[in-house]
């Protein structure tokens, strides 16, 4: 499961155009100083959805850059300051499947950086959110790609596999052919299946989509030709 959990904030987050660009660019600095901004906003608007929602997504971004870079600790402190606005939000609009989405994400970021029982409970949260999210809105390209990103990196006994997982990509290509991370993940799949030349195409096709995605350059320079 913690294969899952670990990579879950790599699936396509929609938002501020400012946070999009330092995600990319795996800026914390700015990532920081926006969540910070957003996290204030949040707190003197607590019957605001929109705004705890604003103010977990930044923090999950953030998060998301710091254990792309291997920081554990400002991984977790990210993810635990991100999770009381996602439960908010969640709580104001339970029927907003975008924000089971981010909760579930916060929770596998979460789960990245501890172990133990509290790495039990919010695996669970991760699972559950996600699959709320999809329950909700299954028209959504974004949920099917955080959907499979968990069935990539769960085993085949327990639901996932490469095969299911690409599944998942495949559908939201359908639904949305411009989400960048839809392309990026595909690429995954193939490349785990040894389809290399098929996965360079997608890796191309996402940075043809997100031209500023770090991350996606990287994974095309692991992918041989």
């Amino acid at each position: 499961m913690h294969g899952w959990i670990l990579l879950l904030w790599f699936a396509a987050t929609p938002g501020e155009p400012q946070l999009q660009k330092a995600r990319d660019a795996q800026d914390r600095a700015e990532l920081q100083r926006i969540a910070m901004q957003f996290g204030a906003a949040a707190d003197q608007k607590a019957e605001d959805a929109p705004a705890q929602y604003r103010a977990a997504l930044a923090y999950s971004m953030l998060a998301g850059v710091a254990t792309e870079l291997r920081d554990k600790v400002q991984a977790r402190s990210a993810a635990e300051a991100g999770m009381k606005p996602a439960e908010r939000a969640v709580m104001l609009q339970p029927g907003n499947s975008e924000y089971h989405r981010i909760w579930g994400t916060l929770c596998g970021q979460e789960v990245a950086a501890i172990a133990g029982l509290g790495a039990l409970k919010y695996g669970k949260c991760a699972i559950d959110e996600v699959n709320k999210a999809l329950e909700l809105d299954p028209k959504s390209a974004i949920n099917y790609v955080s959907h499979g990103v968990g069935s990539f990196y769960l085993p085949p006994a327990f639901g996932g596999g490469v095969e299911t997982a690409q599944k998942d990509f495949e559908k939201a290509i359908s639904l949305d052919p411009k989400l960048a991370d839809a392309h990026l993940w595909l690429g995954m799949a193939f490349r785990k299946q040894n389809r290399d030349a098929d996965a360079r195409h997608e890796f191309e096709k996402a940075l043809q989509l997100s031209p500023g995605r770090v991350w996606a350059k990287e994974q095309l320079e692991k992918t041989p030709h």
